[in-house]
């Protein structure tokens, strides 16, 4: 899951959370909608930590001997 991926599932989560009072029968939109943001908060951390990679300062130098 992308970070792009992660972001959408936390609006839609917030959305269904906050914004929609429909009732469904056998389904609770709000416990929907915090699972999704849950979700897409956890994707995005992950996301994050990937797409970090190493970081490293050293710098590995090579130089050709000298041509007589």
């Amino acid at each position: 899951m992308g970070i792009g991926t992660s972001i959408f599932l936390i609006a839609v989560g917030a959305i269904l959370y906050f914004a929609v009072d429909a009732t469904v029968q056998g389904l609770e939109i709000t416990t929907v909608g915090l699972i999704l943001m849950i979700c897409g908060i956890l994707g995005l951390l992950i996301s994050l930590f990937f797409f970090r990679g190493p970081r490293t300062t050293e710098r590995t130098v090579y130089r050709d001997p000298p041509q007589y």
